[in-house]
């Protein structure tokens, strides 16, 4: 993928603010937007910035909040603290996370984003992980982005339509409370 003025222009709209360290675009929804950005691991001006993939497009952003009010990151880490193979799969994704962006420039953290290895922290990072990577690359970020796609009404938009379903994924999004969300 590349990145181009067109897609720099759509995605600051999205942001309300110019992007920085743009260095592509992971993801576009399949009604074509730039919906999750490649970041550079230093912005041009020296600053720090560990978040390798940012998710862009409102529609997600507002999805990812909501699932958040919801607790769906509480429910997460529940299960995380319970199961070792959900413990192995998270560390797998952050390990890869790491790789590639100390490919790029190694900051010498361990940090990688959305509470990796040990939280939940931010579902907008899975969301934004998940959809650069692919469903298959890890769990949360898979059922994160399958809960934004069934509970927004976002597939075939936002999210392409074979993107597995939370049905798919064994989960009842009747679990969570989505009235102040």
């Amino acid at each position: 993928m590349t990145v181009s003025d067109a897609d720099l222009s759509i995605v600051s709209e999205q942001l309300g603010r110019t992007p920085r360290g743009v260095v592509d675009i992971a993801y576009r929804t399949p009604d074509g937007q730039p919906a999750v950005i490649k970041t550079l691991p230093k912005l041009p001006d020296g600053t720090p910035f560990p978040t390798l993939y940012y998710l862009t497009d409102p529609r997600l952003t507002a999805e990812a909040s909501r699932l958040e009010v919801a607790h769906v990151m509480k429910w997460m880490e529940a299960r995380l603290a319970e199961d070792e193979d959900l413990q192995a799969d998270y560390r797998n994704a952050h390990e890869h996370f790491l790789r590639e962006r100390n490919a790029m420039e190694d900051l010498g953290t361990d940090f990688s984003g959305g509470g990796m290895p040990d939280r939940v922290k931010c579902l907008h990072v899975l969301i934004a992980y998940a959809l650069a990577e692919g469903p298959e690359h890890f769990r949360f970020g898979a059922e994160a982005v399958a809960m934004a796609a069934d509970h927004g009404k976002l597939r075939g938009s936002a999210i392409p339509q074979d993107w597995p379903t939370v049905e798919d994924l064994g989960i009842d999004l009747d679990q969570f409370d989505f009235s102040n969300a």
